[in-house]
């Protein structure tokens, strides 16, 4: 098993990130489609002890967290929207609800 990281360590184009956070807000849930298909994607904001990260919930992520529970992301994938990192599982991430 990978070590866990901090969200202070994490940085754009990031992956095999292995990290657990809180769950503080999730945001409204969007409606997408493009040429890979449709979906629902919604924002969340997570934390850990060393500071909070946008964290990007697919399709049926969406319905497995609510606020305040913990979830664990392994080999998740970070990116930078408008100058703020986002968390997400990527193509071959997974994500838990601990």
């Amino acid at each position: 098993m990978a070590e866990l990281m901090k969200v202070k360590q994490l940085r754009p184009r990031m992956g095999n990130v292995f990290i657990e956070l809180e769950i503080v807000s999730i945001g409204e849930t969007r409606e997408f489609a493009s040429a890979k298909g449709q979906g629902k994607v919604c924002s969340a904001e997570g934390k850990d002890e060393t500071g909070e990260v946008q964290l990007s919930l697919w399709n049926e992520q969406i319905d497995q967290v609510k606020e305040g529970q913990k979830v664990r992301i392994e080999n998740g994938w970070v990116s930078e929207y408008k100058g703020q990192l986002q968390l997400s599982t990527g193509k071959f991430g997974t994500m838990h609800v601990l």
